[in-house]
């Protein structure tokens, strides 16, 4: 291992400018608190440390923030905490981070020691990253992972789909929205915080997707309309968020409202990408102007709120 000096931090700072923070697409708000989501993330006692790649990438150790360093070290760190257990090899690492602009010399083993300083826990207690002749792996076990913990609340959710408890699955996808902190990895540099980063939004968008039409399906169209509209707004073009804001709209009793959203995407559909509407749209739109509430998939008290 290597034990870098003045010298090899000169070298890893040297020529490296701050790439600009990318502007966040807006989604519902969860109202995240400033430091770790340890209410959200943990269901016993709270973890020692906890790292979080969902949002800008953090790092608390009993609740105190940590400096994880410079973009790029925490790029490194994101490349081996997303495929936890898996060997990555220093080419992987400067390909992810840099691209085609890696530098020569030792930053990925100056990078290593740092995070392995920053992150460190008891004496004698094995490091979070580790090496071997394939590269660099990180064994993260007893850390707490937000990553880690989204997909354990996303794996609940399912199983509580499968056997029939809608409510249960609306509050496990909700406690996995609640881990979001902004945009994903927001503010790191290269392709694979680029392909991550868009792999996490869509699973956000995914889980928000599932949690509405749980929320629709059990009568809450109250509490679907605000978040959909939001939705909506940052996302014209999906044909999924307006189907369900159709039928938030319409199990509210406003069915002009409902078909008034079918008329605007519509015509932005095709005005801007030349394209009808899909077919489960149009299936959505028939059934408003039905008034066919079964084909709707809404709960069978619907109408009591707006009709």
């Amino acid at each position: 291992m290597v034990t870098p000096g003045e010298g090899q931090d000169l070298l890893v700072h040297r020529g490296e400018p701050e790439p600009p923070v990318p502007v966040p697409t807006p989604v519902p708000a969860t109202a995240p608190a400033p430091g770790p989501p340890w209410r959200a993330a943990v269901t016993g006692p709270g973890a020692r440390l906890y790292l979080s790649v969902l949002g800008p990438p953090a790092a608390w150790r009993d609740g105190r923030p940590l400096d994880l360093g410079p973009v790029r070290q925490q790029a490194l760190l994101a490349a081996l905490l997303l495929r936890p257990g898996v060997t990555v090899s220093k080419r992987e690492l400067l390909d992810g981070i840099w691209e085609f602009d890696a530098p020569a010399g030792n930053v990925v083993p100056v990078y290593v020691y740092r995070l392995r300083q920053c992150l460190r826990t008891a004496d004698g207690e094995p490091a979070l990253i580790t090496r071997d002749r394939g590269g660099y792996r990180f064994a993260g076990d007893g850390v707490e992972v937000d990553a880690v913990r989204l997909e354990e609340f996303a794996a609940q959710a399912s199983a509580a789909d499968r056997e029939g408890d809608l409510a249960a699955a609306v509050e496990a996808r909700s406690r996995a929205l609640e881990l979001f902190r902004g945009e994903p990895l927001a503010g790191l540099p290269g392709p694979f915080a680029a392909s991550q980063r868009a792999r996490l939004a869509e699973r956000r968008m995914s889980l928000w997707l599932e949690k509405l039409d749980g929320q629709l399906r059990l009568g809450r169209h109250s509490d679907a309309v605000g978040p959909l509209s939001a939705l909506s707004e940052a996302n014209p073009h999906s044909e999924p968020v307006a189907a369900l804001l159709m039928r938030a709209f319409y199990a509210g009793g406003r069915q002009a409202d409902a078909l008034a959203v079918y008329g605007r995407i519509r015509d932005e559909l095709v005005t801007e990408l030349g394209v009808e509407p899909g077919q489960e749209l149009r299936r959505v739109h028939q059934a408003v102007l039905r008034d066919d509430s079964a084909s709707l998939g809404l709960a069978p008290s619907w109408g009591a709120a707006g009709r």
